[in-house]
């Protein structure tokens, strides 16, 4: 009898192990998590491979900072300065593009701010400011966040503080979302646009975009191990692997919205 207990238990225990999780952890930003693209291709990577990815949206400079503190496995966000940067002071490793998309200013159908037909982002942003109207900042150090300041900067203006500059310090949807009720204009990533304009019943709409300033890379790297024993390197290179090579790139491919618009392209070498 009780070598029957053990064996049951013995055999329990190997079971257990066999069908255990292999969970990593994956700091990235709102802008990728709200156009959907992780619910539709983490499932297929943990196909692949049977790891799980337990992802954390926040902006790109919280991920990063997340990442630097050893507190994610994997980083995948879009300020490619700032993550180089990062992989430069020996954070991270392996540092791939894998995709991008563009940003694009929306703003009310009115266009209070006459920017419309205009081609220049930056002069845009300095249109609305001289004219007063509404202009919602996601405020909250993301990738978004950093190419709006840049163009702010380029045509010398400081908004910080104006009355008409609001920082929501939300993720994009939201941010998108204090826009349309204020009516007023806001930066956006196309990706989560498309993803989220018919859902969230937006009237704003896309007022300029194609300027080439407005280009929108996206990166992937992996937690330097030497900098944090516990990560999970090898599991973060099988993601940093997957999404860089032909499955992972056709994966990104074919995500498309409800109208067959890709939201990224691929573009990793």
């Amino acid at each position: 009898m009780k070598k029957t207990i053990t064996l049951v238990l013995l055999l329990t225990f190997v079971a257990t192990v066999a069908f255990a999780e292999t969970r990593i952890r994956m700091a990235s930003t709102t802008s990728i998590q709200n156009s959907g693209l992780f619910d539709y291709l983490l499932p297929v990577f943990e196909k692949k491979t049977g790891i799980k990815i337990d992802v954390v949206a926040v902006g790109t400079g919280a991920s990063i900072e997340i990442g630097k503190r050893g507190d994610a496995d994997v980083v995948f966000v879009h300020a490619k300065e700032q993550e180089l940067k990062a992989v430069e002071e020996g954070f991270f490793v392996n540092r791939h593009d894998v995709m991008y998309n563009d940003f694009v200013i929306i703003g009310p159908p009115a266009d209070p701010a006459k920017i419309k037909g205009m081609r220049s982002a930056a002069d845009a942003l300095k249109a609305i400011s001289l004219s007063g109207s509404s202009f919602v900042s996601r405020g909250d150090r993301s990738g978004t966040h950093t190419k709006e300041l840049a163009l702010w900067k380029k045509v010398g203006i400081d908004p910080t503080g104006q009355k008409w500059y609001l920082e929501a310090g939300q993720g994009m949807e939201k941010t998108q979302r204090v826009a349309d009720e204020k009516k007023a204009y806001t930066l956006t990533d196309r990706g989560t646009w498309l993803a989220t304009k018919g859902k969230d019943k937006l009237d704003l709409v896309i007022v300029l975009e194609g300027d080439t300033v407005l280009f929108n890379q996206y990166g992937v790297m992996a937690v330097n191990p030497e900098r944090h024993k516990h990560v999970k390197f090898k599991e973060a290179m099988q993601f940093v692997d997957w999404i860089i090579a032909r499955d992972g790139q056709a994966a990104v491919a074919a995500f498309k919205d409800k109208n067959g618009n890709p939201l990224f392209i691929p573009n990793a070498k």
